[in-house]
């Protein structure tokens, strides 16, 4: 298994969907990410240089949520992860998981979300 930083149930009021009440009214956002970096120099030298921040990882993720408004959260979950891939140097992959919980389909559900996996180019 890779080494991996995990970020799990951040958790936001965004206004993304397709209708206009979405566009409108803020709704809650839950976004995890998995960050695929090497962690070895990191853990062997207990020192933050070596890693990620995780604190600029969820200010990344903030920004890319709160200030931006898409259609679709596939568009969003795409926007999150090139943003990480492109400010965060040392990262070799992420994984971007988005949640949106109060979706009206006509019954009862948990969330509707996407799951994408995004590498950096060599």
């Amino acid at each position: 298994m890779r080494d991996r930083i995990v970020l799990a149930d951040m958790v936001f009021q965004a206004r993304h969907g397709v209708h206009e009440r979405e566009k409108v009214t803020a709704q809650r956002f839950e976004v995890d990410v998995e960050l695929f970096v090497d962690l070895q120099p990191a853990g062997l030298e207990d020192d933050l240089e070596r890693t990620l921040d995780y604190g600029q990882v969820y200010e990344t993720v903030r920004t890319i949520v709160e200030s931006t408004t898409f259609n679709l959260i596939e568009a969003l979950a795409e926007a999150i992860a090139h943003e990480l891939l492109t400010d965060f140097p040392a990262l070799e992959e992420v994984e971007v998981l988005v949640r949106k919980p109060h979706v009206l389909l006509g019954g009862p559900l948990a969330y509707a979300g996407v799951q994408i996996r995004r590498r950096r180019s060599s």
